[in-house]
Order: C-alpha cells, then structure tokens, then sequence
C-alpha cells in the first residue's frame, strides 16, 4: 500500500475562527489513532520560489490516498472544515498518492 500526503495551504482572513478550525480539525486527527503522522503544522517557513500569499503550510502523511480521503470526508473533520469555508480563511488543499 503506497503512503499519501495532505498538502494544504492557507491564508488566513479571520485569525480567531481559523484557530477554531485549527483546533476542531486538530482534535479530529488526534481521533484517528497511529495510522497518520503530522509531518508540518504552521511553523517556519519561507517561500523560495512562486508567489506568496498563504501563510500556514500542513503537511500529513496517510498510511493510504482512501485513508487521507477518508479523514477528509469525515463527519468531524467537515464540521471544522465549515468554519474554515465560512471565511476563516482561504485554503488550498491536495492530497497527492506517494511512491
């Protein structure tokens, strides 16, 4: 079974609803157990090349691409995801099969 990666970007427009989201979606992956590993949440960062516009990087690796669609389309991970649709702020979100 070949690892997947949740690679989101986010600007944020509403700091005090996007830690909300933060911390609902938080709680949710720690509800998943050992199967995936925060590998980057928020921390340094500095963009090299391309355009700069989004401000807090996460990086999750899945024991499978199911396994990342699965959280993603879960009950509690979708009830932080309206906060964050809800003007939190803007996102940009892959998740992407590994090798």
């Amino acid at each position: 079974m070949k690892p997947a990666y949740w690679l989101a970007r986010s600007k944020i427009i509403e700091p005090n609803l996007y830690m909300e989201y933060a911390r609902m979606a938080g709680d949710a992956f720690k509800n998943l157990g050992s199967g995936p590993r925060m590998l980057a949440r928020g921390g340094r960062q500095q963009v090299v090349e391309g355009v700069v516009g989004f401000e807090r990087h996460v990086l999750v690796e899945y024991p499978s691409f199911e396994a990342a669609l699965d959280f993603y389309h879960s009950e509690a991970y979708q009830r932080a995801a309206r906060l964050r649709l809800g003007g939190a702020g803007i996102n940009e979100l892959v998740i992407v099969e590994g090798i």
